[in-house]
């Protein structure tokens, strides 16, 4: 198990961690019912904090952000000197983290993506999972949603019964919710990302020889070239410019620098 706590990628607080550790500290949290907002960060998650001061200050006060690209962890490497093993990348984390709760009888929720979505996610898991207690769903309204009904989404999620709540909003409307709702909900709140289309069956990962090399981010392109070519052709070169100024000193990035929620945005 690898720990080496927090460190500073653009300003954004990334926990430098393996696989074990980060399943552990989301398992204790379920087991005890304590709230805990997890995200699991590829870069344009990162970037979504370093060009906005306020979702910077929603990212740094997670208590787990969670290297998925091989790009972050990187990162950690080259700016701090830290060498993980793996990144902790997104669908994986759920999948151990699936086994677990199957293990111990750990209820979890699901929310986010449309109905039909989840109807796949939950038959793969459940079979992948002999055990597995879905306690709820609820597909996303993919938009923002009033006081009403998000007071009737926490209510649905407490009265569940779960232990472990799965967000799959997408980045950042994911991140912002996790913020929002950590502590109306006694239990890890882990914003997954694509995981869900992953382990529904919908989308195909990369090739592992792919993955090591840091080039997913390719693959998933050609997959989805209308939806992420902002995302991939202008992001990542500005992020490897970026980590070049950080780690020459020319630009400081602080974590410590970020603007508070004024209100909340409440997606749903």
């Amino acid at each position: 198990m690898l720990d080496r706590g927090k460190a500073d990628v653009l300003g954004v607080r990334i926990a430098a961690v393996d696989y074990e550790a980060a399943v552990d500290q989301i398992v204790r949290a379920a087991r005890a019912r304590q709230p805990m907002a997890v995200s699991a960060l590829a870069v344009h998650g990162v970037m979504t904090g370093v060009l906005d001061a306020v979702h910077r200050y929603r990212l740094n006060h997670f208590d787990l952000l969670v290297p998925d690209g091989q790009p972050v962890r990187w990162a950690l490497r080259w700016l701090h000197g830290i060498g993980l093993p793996d990144r902790v990348y997104g669908p994986v984390l759920m999948r151990r983290l699936c086994e677990h709760a199957a293990q111990e009888r750990l209820p979890i929720f699901l929310f986010g993506g449309t109905e039909r979505q989840l109807a796949a996610l939950s038959s793969s898991l459940t079979s992948q999972y002999p055990g597995l207690l879905i306690a709820g769903t609820r597909p996303s309204k993919f938009r923002k949603i009033s006081e009403a009904e998000r007071t009737e989404v926490t209510r649905a999620i407490v009265e569940s019964g779960a232990a472990l709540t799965f967000v799959g909003l997408g980045c950042p409307r994911q991140e912002v919710w996790v913020f929002e709702h950590r502590d109306r909900l006694d239990m890890p709140l882990v914003a997954v990302g694509a995981a869900f289309s992953f382990l529904a069956g919908w989308l195909k990962d990369a090739p592992h020889v792919m993955q090591n090399a840091g080039l997913e981010w390719l693959f998933r392109l050609v997959q989805e070239p209308v939806r992420l070519w902002k995302r991939y052709l202008i992001l990542n070169p500005l992020y490897l410019g970026l980590l070049v100024l950080q780690m020459t000193g020319l630009r400081p990035f602080d974590a410590r620098v970020a603007s508070p929620p004024t209100d909340e945005i409440r997606y749903g």
